[in-house]
């Protein structure tokens, strides 16, 4: 008989049947004492056997390291290479040495506080903080494979879920100015021509590294202006390159400048001849942006930043990032009034809300701009002296009281 009453003594021994353990195979069993009469012990069993039947007791032995590998198992096949590669990096750095080996029907939301607390103090490199984005990375990772365990019915509930998150303080957009981007470009100019045309496509189009890496020269129409953004270069496992489709899973078309034209022209020229040097051959198909002379191979996303951070710090421009360029060619082209639609699109954020999202503050300070600027327009065509506007405007909120 799986559940039973056994007396012990003064008191009775219930025992309830939980089920085979998912990992382990091992039926497992819910024991509790009480005190009392049998009818009082038989009472008791049938409360027990109620919570047992709910899934208050699930019946897994697993660690979280069990779960958390076996749900990763299950989730790569959904997921890019660079997300792969970043959720190892974080169940094996920070997940497993800590949580490995608890038992996640032992794991609860005070343990997992706790943890992320310890992660904020010291869980970066070399023992310093970790950012609340980090953190939250982290707490998305496991709430996940919790969720996962609770499908496959190795716990009851989620305790991830009742844990809490650090808050992550918006990110305050701050674009270089025209000068600084111009003197990046006139530095790489100086060693490589190559390497200012990246930065130069980067500034007019806005487009993420990635995509820049990506770009072919089918991508481009010289003739109609434009340039495809189709996928991205991201790197996996094992330092692999693979080649995705971008963040919206969908491609855009972009007018580009003349000046970007021109550069793209001349960057064709300089990659023809690289070619012909080299006795290759250099296809419609080739990459814009490669270290081979057919172009066949693309740059790597982590080898441009290496080599823009080597830029900067020799330009006098440290606390300018590669992607501020993206930030630079949309706050410029919001402040040249360009709608919120439109630069959305070339952006090739999910939504105009998300753009909103991302440049409030620059579109507040921007709105006040125009405020000021219409006020400047309108006073010297005014009839009205000063001392007569605020006349008008004292009895005008007369009236109004």
């Amino acid at each position: 008989m799986m559940d039973h009453i056994r007396q012990r003594g003064s008191a009775w021994e219930l025992r309830a049947y939980s089920g085979t353990d998912p990992v382990t195979g091992r039926k497992k069993y819910v024991t509790r004492t009480v005190r009392g009469s049998r009818k009082e012990a038989e009472r008791a069993l049938v409360h027990l056997l109620v919570e047992v039947t709910g899934g208050a007791h699930a019946a897994s032995d697993a660690t979280v390291t069990d779960l958390v590998l076996r749900w990763f198992e299950l989730a790569k096949p959904e997921l890019s290479p660079s997300t792969i590669r970043g959720y190892e990096r974080i169940i094996n750095n920070h997940i497993l040495p800590i949580l490995g080996k608890t038992k996640i029907s032992r794991l609860k939301a005070a343990q997992i506080d706790h943890f992320y607390a310890m992660l904020r103090d010291r869980g970066g490199v070399g023992g310093g903080p970790l950012s609340p984005a980090s953190v939250r990375q982290v707490h998305a990772i496991l709430r996940r494979a919790l969720q996962q365990g609770v499908k496959w019915e190795w716990i009851s509930s989620n305790p991830a879920a009742l844990a809490t998150t650090p808050k992550v303080r918006q990110f305050k957009v701050e674009p270089p100015d025209p000068a600084a981007v111009m003197k990046l470009i006139e530095v790489a100019a100086k060693d490589d021509l190559g390497f200012a045309c990246f930065l130069i496509v980067a500034a007019t189009t806005g487009a993420r590294r990635g995509e820049l890496c990506a770009l072919r020269w089918s991508s481009v129409n010289f003739d109609d202006e434009t340039l495809t953004i189709a996928g991205a270069v991201v790197e996996g496992v094992g330092n692999q390159l693979f080649e995705k489709d971008t963040k919206t899973h969908g491609s855009r078309k972009i007018a580009i400048d003349e000046l970007t034209v021109a550069t793209l022209n001349a960057h064709s020229v300089r990659c023809e001849l690289r070619a012909q040097k080299c006795g290759a051959e250099l296809k419609k198909d080739a990459f814009i942006f490669s270290p081979d002379a057919n172009g066949r191979r693309p740059a790597v996303p982590n080898d441009v930043t290496k080599e823009f951070m080597r830029l900067r710090d020799r330009a006098g421009l440290e606390s300018v990032r590669l992607h501020d360029l993206r930030h630079f060619a949309a706050t410029r082209l919001l402040s040249a009034g360009v709608s919120v639609r439109t630069v959305s699109g070339r952006l090739g954020h999910a939504s105009a809300s998300m753009t909103l999202g991302v440049y409030a503050h620059f579109l507040e300070v921007s709105d006040r701009e125009a405020a000021d600027a219409l006020g400047l327009l309108i006073t010297p065509i005014s009839p009205m002296k000063h001392d007569n506007v605020s006349r008008v405007v004292n009895i005008s909120s007369a009236k109004n009281k």
